[in-house]
Order: structure tokens, then sequence, then C-alpha cells
């Protein structure tokens, strides 16, 4: 079986698209006349760096991605399961038929905006460890305003939080075979702190209906399929909740895939390189 994955936030480049917007004008025009700008000359030419903010860059890896699976499916590829990592969801939401591309425009842009509204945090990349080991450093140091916020392979895991305790923080996470790595984003992701944006994004998810689709999705937030009957609380969460992506692996391999694809990138694929064959762990 087959999943085909979506990369968020962090897969934006200068020059990422621009083969794909010259194929597609129709959707890249729709997508410039909602979002107010042009999408494809922001991701041609980075004006002003605004790649770097959320508010830009989280439209142009979801557009980017959309296209990407356009041309897929133009060439005749099906896949048995969709998943994406944490933006790259609405994506596979998008490619699954659970809702428009233009729909899924218009609730990423939001999101990017409730997102940057949240400053004052920052995120760092955890290379080397586990996530048991990078929660139980956490705790024993008292670091109560850290979290984990992506569990990305057996060995990468990212935390974030308040800014001042995530320098210490990640001080003491460094060791032996152990590396430490800024992530540029604004504000501390998929964390506790980031409720305030996931309640806000619930109101303008009820605002939008989430069909069946005719392929599954694996919920990042989860790792279960995603019910589209809840999907302004799995949506909504998904802003304050660590991005789970081990487990949703996992449970897409209990499925049955065996073969990975992913739009637009390699992220994601390398992560699945280095997720051992364990069976899916239940986290509360």
């Amino acid at each position: 079986m087959h999943c085909l994955v979506f990369p968020g936030q962090g897969a934006q480049r200068r020059g990422m698209g621009e083969a794909l917007f010259e194929r597609y004008p129709r959707e890249t025009a729709a997508a410039s006349e909602l979002l107010g700008y042009s999408v494809a000359e922001l991701c041609r030419d980075d004006p002003e760096g605004r790649l770097a903010d959320t508010r830009y860059a989280q439209p142009a890896v979801f557009l980017v991605n959309a296209l990407s699976w356009l041309d897929l499916e133009r060439a005749g590829r099906r896949y048995d399961y969709f998943a994406g990592h944490s933006l790259g969801e609405f994506n596979a939401l998008v490619a699954a038929g659970a809702i428009g591309l233009m729909d899924g425009l218009a609730l990423v842009r939001r999101r990017a905006e409730l997102m940057a509204g949240v400053t004052g945090g920052a995120m760092v990349a955890v290379v080397g460890q586990d996530s048991a080991q990078v929660e139980a450093t956490l705790r024993t140091a008292g670091f109560n305003l850290v979290h984990v916020a992506n569990r990305n392979s057996d060995r990468q895991v990212t935390v974030a939080g308040d800014r001042r305790q995530l320098a210490l923080a990640a001080k003491a996470l460094r060791g032996p075979g152990v590396r430490v790595l800024p992530v540029h984003v604004s504000g501390p992701f998929h964390t506790p702190a980031m409720a305030p944006a996931g309640r806000a994004f619930a109101d303008v998810l009820r605002a939008y209906e989430f069909r069946a689709g005719h392929t599954p999705v694996m919920s990042s937030v989860t790792g279960a399929e995603f019910d589209p009957g809840q999907a302004v609380q799995l949506l909504s969460r998904q802003i304050s909740r660590p991005v789970e992506w081990v487990r949703t692996v996992r449970a897409l391999r209990a499925a049955g895939v065996d073969h990975f694809d992913e739009a637009d990138g390699t992220t994601l694929t390398a992560f699945i390189a280095r997720i051992a064959a364990q069976p899916t762990e239940e986290r509360v």
C-alpha cells in the first residue's frame, strides 16, 4: 500500500513551485486573488524575506504542496492513504477530497495569522535523543514552560516554549552525540502557549464543511484515521498539541502501508526512514 505525505512549515524556500505555477495558472491566479498578493512572486523572489514570516510561509507551502499533488494526480498516481505534518494535514485533506483547495487555502491563511499572533516563544530541534529522553530531561530540570512540540523520528524531537527557559533547556539537552539546533519560527508552536490561537481557529473551522472524502487521512494529532465529524476539534487542537509523526507513521505501517512518497521534498521521508517498525504507542 502507498501513502503520500505532505510537509509543513519549514519546507519553504526561495524559488519553490516556479514550474508548478506555470503549469497551473488558474489555481495560482485564484490563490493570489484570495491571499491579496502574488504567491508566485512570493515563492520565486521572496521579497523582503517574507517566506520567513509564518503568515506568508504557511499559505505558500500549502499551495506548492497542493499543486505538487495535482501534478501527481495528472500523472495517474493513486494512493491508499494521505498524511501531513502539521500544516501538511490540510493538503492531505484536500487530496482526499474532504475539502476544496481554495477552502483549504483560506483556512491555512487564517491559521497562519492566528499562529503568528502568539509571540515570545521559540523552538529548537534535538537530534540524537528520543522523546522520552528529552521529556525526562525537561522534567528533571523543572522546565515547566518548555514542551515537546514535534515527535519527528526515533532520534529527532523538537521542543518549544518560553524563549528564556528554552535557552536554558537547550544547554541541558546538549551532550555527547546530541545536537540542539534552532528552528526558525516566530512562536512556541504546538505547545499549550498556543491554546488561545487554537480556540480562535475552532471558531473559524465551524464555518466549513468537511466531507468523508475518497481516501483515508491519518491524523498527526491522534495517529488514527481523520474523522470529518471531529474536524473542528482535531484541526484546532493541532495548533497547541504535539505533532505525533512517529505515531502517525507507525499507524500507517500497521494499516499496511509499505511505501511512502512525499510532495515537494524529502524531509518527511527522511524522518520515516528513521522510525523503527514498532507497534503504535498509546498517548493520552
